[in-house]
């Protein structure tokens, strides 16, 4: 099955709004094995609309759309939809019920363009939307299947997942099933990882394999059908096996897992607790970890000494250290981190201190990066980073690193693994 995405938005085209849907349905059709050839962003124009429909019928199996579905006059999916294909618009009586009910709860009168949200394709098969107020539907009309999904990402992405996804695994499968399991790697490249896994790459029938990199990180999609899924976990089990001989060292996590929701998970199921001291992450360290629900018991607190003043009157490291080796340097970060879990009575200290950018610092060239880890009472260990992104992207990496580096150096010694 080949799919194309197709936007509907005058939005998505000024700019005011990134087209997120398009890459979260993408990733959830290639759990599906589904091939996504072609994204169309098209605006509040029935014309252009029905002509973006007519090209996308002559290349896709499946057209999935997302917005218009409101009760504006601009939201006109269905109704152009519904035109080309020929078929009627129809009130579905569960969805007009749950909008009355939701205007009547709220004390709020309901105007009459809001039943318009209630119209679904005459035949389709209707998928209730538990985030808002505009049903989605599937319509499968001459061995083609369309797919009308809401614009918020709010409603469509549990809509697409809970609703939609499974319906589309089924029409593929003839009752079988498709199974993803996805590994993370950091520490390593796309192509690194692509060149030490070739030989698996390219004998693969079922599983698959897909790599993916973003953000510094690479992932490998490996999916299996079978008849149950207890045979397609085993069969991505033996796939996983493989890849872990190889690069296993580099893999930190799967499917939904973060760097910062692992090193959390090895600090609480190893009662370690941890503070930071932040120079060019300014706290984003800390904010990462603590986004993770349940690290109050691991994450004590931290500093974040910006300036040079900062380092000496904060945390108390000698300006003689300073002035002797720099800000940038591996004695700063490995002070900032000993000094740190001292002022706080963590098990773990860490010391972040570099140049981000666009301008060097302390004599340092942009990208520049100092990780000091103190563990227990030995010796600060500090790594060495030479970034290459924009500000906030060697921001973000140092902080990845510094969970990276992390979690290696406590399976070292002898704690808990990461998976």
């Amino acid at each position: 099955m080949n799919a194309e995405i197709l936007a509907v938005g005058s939005e998505l085209l000024l700019g005011q709004i990134t087209n997120t849907n398009a890459k979260f349905i993408s990733s959830q059709l290639s759990e599906l094995g589904i091939n996504v050839f072609y994204h169309t962003v098209v605006g509040d124009n029935s014309k252009r609309l029905e002509e973006a429909i007519t090209v996308a019928e002559s290349r896709a199996d499946l057209i999935i759309f997302s917005g218009g579905l409101g009760p504006t006059k601009d939201d006109l999916t269905k109704e152009t939809i519904a035109r080309h294909l020929g078929v009627n618009l129809a009130f579905d009586e569960v969805a007009l019920s749950y909008i009355e009910q939701f205007f009547a709860k709220r004390g709020r009168p309901m105007t009459e363009n809001n039943r318009k949200q209630a119209l679904v394709l005459a035949g389709s098969e209707v998928l209730a939307n538990h985030h808002g107020m505009a049903p989605g539907m599937i319509l499968t009309k001459d061995e083609r299947t369309y797919i009308l999904l809401p614009g918020p990402p709010k409603e469509l992405e549990p809509m697409f997942q809970f609703e939609a996804k499974p319906k589309l695994g089924a029409m593929l499968n003839d009752g079988g099933v498709i199974v993803s399991h996805v590994m993370r790697f950091y520490g390593i490249g796309e192509a690194e990882l692509e060149v030490s896994v070739q030989d698996i790459l390219d004998t693969q029938t079922n599983p698959t394999i897909a790599p993916l990199a973003s953000d510094g990180e690479v992932t490998l999609r490996v999916t299996a059908k079978a008849e149950t899924e207890g045979k397609a976990r085993q069969l991505i089990a033996s796939k996983v096996a493989e890849i872990q001989a190889i690069v296993g060292d580099y893999q930190y996590g799967i499917d939904d897992d973060s760097l910062a929701s692992k090193t959390v998970e090895m600090l609480l199921d190893n009662k370690l607790t941890i503070s930071a001291a932040e120079s060019l992450t300014a706290g984003l360290f800390q904010s990462e970890l603590a986004e993770i629900p349940g690290v109050g018991t691991a994450l004590i607190g931290g500093l974040v000494t910006y300036t040079e003043e900062a380092k000496v009157k904060q945390l108390g490291i000698s300006q003689e250290l300073l002035d002797t080796h720099g800000i940038v340097s591996s004695e700063c970060a490995a002070a900032m981190a000993s000094t740190v879990r001292e002022k706080f009575g963590t098990t773990i200290g860490i010391g972040l201190t570099g140049a981000a950018g666009p301008t060097a610092h302390d004599h340092q060239p942009v990208g520049t990066v100092w990780i000091g880890i103190a563990i227990g009472d030995e010796d600060p260990i500090t790594y060495l980073l030479h970034l290459s992104g924009m500000r906030n992207t060697n921001r973000l990496r140092a902080v990845k690193f510094t969970c990276h580096y992390l979690m290696h150096q406590l399976e070292e010694r002898g704690y808990m693994k990461r998976y």
